[in-house]
């Protein structure tokens, strides 16, 4: 009944974002609230923070993985910057519109107040806690994987032809959209066992936020900076 509930939380959040969220401002409403209600659902389910890894230990544990992930996500990316085969990945047309205020407030407020607290929170916090107390680490992991991966069913409809890489891949036509959509949810549920090996290794939610927010923040920076100061054209 409980796992019900915040996966059906998570299905309205999903919708509100991807229909109704007509501004940034919006979104970061919108997430932040499904996250309150997560949490109590959590509190509901009878799960502490250590369960979310959200208690001291876990919080001291986090920042200690937070700046090597951090550290990490960002060579992978400047490497990537660096390679002819790699650039095409950073000409996302998502970003590289926007004000510098715009990629700013979505870098430091949307991505960390938004789409981490929400997602993170919501697979690697309630419920896998949920899902290991019930059936285990194993179920916990692939389950809330799964349910992160088409999470970014409506999200992916559109990035073949945003994104060079991508549109380059499968092509930026409506032919394009069904493949790019198959191959986002495998990729994010896949990143998503990722994050829950993360969150089990360092027994914090604050590891798996820290990484998630590298990835989507510094990414979308260098997607902004990229086709401004080293790509051409």
């Amino acid at each position: 009944m409980r796992i019900t509930c915040a996966v059906a939380v998570l299905a309205a959040a999903n919708l509100l974002n991807n229909w109704l969220a007509r501004s940034p401002a919006m979104y970061v409403l919108i997430c932040v609230t499904a996250t309150a209600v997560l949490l109590l659902i959590a509190r509901w389910d009878g799960l502490t923070r250590a369960d979310l890894g959200l208690d001291p230990e876990g919080v001291r544990r986090g920042l200690r993985w937070a700046p090597v992930l951090v550290a990490i996500v960002l060579l992978v990316l400047l490497v990537l910057l660096a390679l002819p085969a790699g650039r095409d990945a950073f000409r996302d047309a998502r970003a590289a519109d926007l004000s510098l205020e715009r990629m700013l407030f979505g870098a430091l407020v949307r991505v960390p107040f938004g789409t981490v607290l929400l997602e993170e929170t919501a697979f690697r916090g309630v419920l896998w806690a949920m899902l290991r107390r019930r059936y285990g680490t194993a179920w916990a992991t692939g389950l809330s994987s799964l349910l992160f991966g088409l999470w970014h069913v409506m999200p992916s409809r559109g990035i073949n032809r945003s994104n060079a890489a991508v549109g380059s891949l499968f092509g930026d036509g409506p032919a394009g959209v069904a493949p790019t959509v198959a191959v986002a949810v495998a990729a994010t549920a896949l990143a998503g066992v990722v994050l829950c090996e993360v969150r089990r290794r360092s027994g914090s939610l604050l590891a798996p936020m820290a990484l998630h927010w590298s990835v989507n923040s510094l990414g979308y920076a260098l997607a902004w900076a990229a086709p401004r100061w080293w790509l051409d054209g």
